[in-house]
């Protein structure tokens, strides 16, 4: 006998929905940003660069799926500390990393084994994503701003446009 699913399958679909959504912003907004502005940081003592900020969410997914379901992580690269990927590595790996995490969702819908989600549950994990990830495309944004290589103003109007993106 199956587990029961840990998400409402009637969920699912609008759980994805968003979760991509969500990751076409990260992408999009990436690809507005300069190589210089990859490297802008606001920090005086080493702190995160905008492309450490991007590794960063690409990490923090990694860490969730070692925790919510070894076998996803398994396999994926993990940023070091003081890694500055360029643009491309980190579309690839923000675009693998977030696969995993669709698959988390689909396989706690399916009820498989060795999925652990949080206590309240699919839509609170997806919630905690989105928040985690907004934050730091805010802090990006700001760093951006603050260092000479600001993103265009159609472009930040574009990432609150989940209608269209």
């Amino acid at each position: 006998m199956s587990p029961s699913p840990a998400i409402d399958p009637a969920l699912l679909e609008p759980i994805l929905v968003a979760w991509r959504t969500n990751q076409r912003i990260n992408v999009r907004l990436l690809q507005q940003i300069t190589p210089e502005g990859l490297r802008d940081t606001l920090s005086t003592r080493g702190g995160r660069s905008v492309s450490r900020q991007f590794a960063h969410l690409h990490n923090v997914r990694i860490w969730h799926l070692e925790e919510r379901a070894k076998a996803l992580a398994s396999g994926a690269h993990k940023y070091e500390t003081k890694d500055e990927p360029g643009r491309a590595e980190l579309v690839k790996t923000l675009e693998d990393s977030a696969g995993r995490i669709e698959e988390l969702f689909t396989r706690a819908a399916e009820g498989v084994e060795r999925v652990r989600l949080p206590k309240r549950g699919a839509v609170q994990l997806l919630a905690y994503f989105v928040a985690h990830e907004s934050h730091h495309r805010g802090n990006i944004l700001l760093t951006l701003k603050q260092c000479g290589h600001p993103v265009a103003q159609e472009e930040r109007y574009a990432i609150w446009d989940w209608d269209r993106i």
